[in-house]
């Protein structure tokens, strides 16, 4: 499986430790890194555009990140047990996301996937080549969370200081939208 993150151009793809992690929906800061990767590029920059609170095409202009493509081999197989409205929620929900991930690490799992919830249901939806290029089958994003170093991935930079296309707002669920 090939997974997409994006990163300030300064850094590599990965963190090698989270003692300057900040909390997120999944990583608890201070702990291990706790790396988040979306399964299709515009899950990647949609969560950028969440977190940043882009909504302005723009503003898209303004961003400068790379974005790398990096092989997983298998995803995990442990899946988030929580409401979809908790899984796709906004900040508040952060705390009950960040328990279900420590239940799931206190039960040996180094990884799990959950829905996107930065992107909108069916805002995965790749692109088909038919008379032109078509929007393809609607599909929803995954967000695949692995804890701890991970020397073992290979990334290729896919984007060196690149940006979004305006296409990819629209398929933002912003905070304020939850």
């Amino acid at each position: 499986m090939i997974v997409y993150r994006h990163v300030d151009s300064r850094f590599p793809f990965l963190l090698e430790d989270g003692r300057d992690q900040p909390e997120s929906r999944w990583a608890l800061g201070g702990q291990e890194p706790v790396h988040a990767f979306a399964d299709t590029p515009d899950g990647a920059w949609a969560e950028l555009l969440r977190h940043e609170e882009i909504r302005d095409p723009e503003d898209l202009a303004g961003i400068e990140r790379d974005l790398w493509a990096v092989e997983l081999g298998e995803p995990p197989v442990a899946r988030v047990k929580l409401p979809a409205r908790v899984l796709t929620g906004g900040v508040d929900t952060y705390p009950a996301c960040r328990s279900a991930a420590r239940r799931l690490g206190g039960r040996g799992e180094r990884g799990f996937v959950a829905p996107s919830a930065a992107l909108r249901p069916g805002g995965a939806a790749g692109y088909r080549v038919d008379g032109g290029t078509r929007v393809g089958d609607e599909r929803d994003g995954l967000v695949i969370v692995l804890v701890g170093r991970r020397p073992d991935l290979v990334g290729w930079r896919a984007a060196r200081r690149g940006r979004p296309g305006g296409d990819v707002l629209r398929k933002v669920k912003h905070l304020d939208a939850v």
